[in-house]
């Protein structure tokens, strides 16, 4: 039980963060990782309610699946070019989260990556982006913005359920599948473009 832990120094020796590592060190308001670090797995740093920001170092290639899940105060993080995927449910619930910046090297994005991320206002998803998993965007009541990239070719389903803020929606002629339920209670939509 680590919920009295409020600072760790993790030494640049450290190659590897091991999965739920760090789960539930709910007094950590920072984490510093070193650049030795090549593979973070599954929900290390789930549950950390008190973390507000952190830098995720180029050395890593992947945000495995929830790894920041349940960060309630995480309102900054910095994702490296180096990532190339981002898995399922890693960043649910982080509730104080308003704005994140997807890198062009970003090719996939796991179901739930950003479920009930409810101050989220806006995301562009990259162009090396081509599928829109399900419920990734779900409850998203912040969120009045999103840019679709020209190389995406479904979205599925609940992917921006209750995302009830969104006014327009602009979809490219590359898309292929809507999901059922997919934009189910955007009751603010006012213009759907279709190619």
């Amino acid at each position: 039980d680590c919920s009295s832990l409020k600072e760790i120094k993790i030494p640049s020796s450290v190659t590897s963060i091991g999965k739920n590592a760090f789960c539930s060190c709910s007094l950590f308001n920072e984490f510093l990782i070193p650049s030795s670090v090549t593979s973070i797995s599954s929900y290390a740093f789930a549950s950390l309610s008190n973390l507000k920001e952190i830098s995720i170092p180029s050395s890593i290639t992947s945000i495995e699946d929830g790894l920041f899940r349940l960060c309630t105060s995480l309102n900054k993080i910095i994702i490296p070019s180096s990532v190339i995927s981002i898995g399922n449910n890693a960043f649910d619930s982080c509730f104080s989260l308003k704005e994140i910046s997807i890198p062009s090297s970003v090719e996939s994005i796991g179901d739930y990556a950003f479920y009930f991320c409810n101050s989220l206002e806006k995301i562009t998803i990259p162009l090396s982006v081509t599928s829109i998993k399900s419920y990734t965007f779900w409850n998203c009541t912040s969120l009045s913005k999103i840019s679709f990239p020209s190389s995406l070719t479904s979205i599925g389903s609940y992917a921006f359920y209750n995302c009830v803020k969104l006014k327009e929606i602009k979809f490219p002629s590359s898309l292929i599948s809507i999901g059922e339920n997919s934009f189910e209670n955007c009751k603010l939509i006012e213009e759907l473009e279709f190619p």
